[in-house]
């Protein structure tokens, strides 16, 4: 038994929108998450995937690709992400109740591996626009944008917040932290996620949102005050699931 993460699968079977345009670790990438995820992940892991799982906008549209999520091995676990717009908040018990049994959905409550809960949210970054010198040093941002990022920076916390409530009412206190966005943005070296997860004493945080070699670098991967922070992007990994927890 063991615990897995990946991020960003971005599906299309019913969308018809390509991804080879992003690079040739794109290409065909539907295959790879089929053919590494099947050779990873046994029937008795869990596989939590943080986001951006389909480009369908409604639920109608995203059937063939949660169907095909649902035939992974593994019990699955979802988390938000910024593309997912078949996932209204304000209705993930309704998805939790027609999908019960399949396919699980990470937002405003909690799952569990072992003996830690797993906790979670979209969460959200400020990505700018950022104003460069011209040696390309930051010199400052749109601060309009930025004041739009810190009330979906709250509004997200409070989500977290709630899903820690609930998984420690009922007993729990080890936890494991996912993000679709990354904890930090490029000028950050903590920020409410980070500082949340050190309360908590979460003993990793897993996220993704971060694509092309140039993004990797974008937030905290490794240690750091004392938690583990793992990037999980599906073109990061090359669509191998990363092992989070034995």
């Amino acid at each position: 038994m063991a615990l897995y993460a990946l991020g960003d699968l971005h599906l299309s079977f019913q969308a018809d929108k390509s991804m080879d345009v992003f690079g040739k670790v794109w290409k065909r990438h539907e295959r790879k998450i089929e053919k590494y995820v099947n050779q990873i992940v046994g029937p008795e892991d869990t596989l939590v995937l943080t986001g951006d799982h389909s480009w369908g906008r409604k639920l109608a549209e995203c059937r063939e690709d949660l169907a095909f999520i649902e035939d992974l091995p593994g019990k699955k676990i979802l988390l938000r992400g910024n593309h997912d717009m078949f996932w209204d908040a304000k209705k993930t018990e309704r998805l939790n109740e027609e999908f019960q049994g399949r396919l699980f959905f990470l937002q405003n409550n909690y799952a569990v591996y072992k003996d830690y809960a797993l906790v979670g949210t979209k969460g959200f970054t400020f990505e700018g626009p950022f104003y460069l010198d011209r040696r390309g040093r930051i010199i400052g941002w749109d601060e309009k944008q930025e004041e739009q990022a810190k009330k979906l920076v709250d509004r997200e916390m409070t989500r977290l917040r709630e899903s820690f409530r609930q998984a420690e009412e009922a007993g729990y206190r080890k936890f494991i932290m996912f993000l679709h966005y990354p904890p930090t943005n490029i000028l950050e070296k903590t920020s409410p996620f980070t500082r949340i997860a050190e309360e908590y004493g979460a003993a990793a945080v897993v996220y993704s949102h971060c694509h092309g070699e140039s993004r990797f670098g974008d937030s905290i991967r490794g240690k750091y005050r004392g938690v583990e922070y793992i990037l999980v992007s599906g073109d990061y990994l090359n669509f191998h699931p990363a092992l989070v927890l034995p």
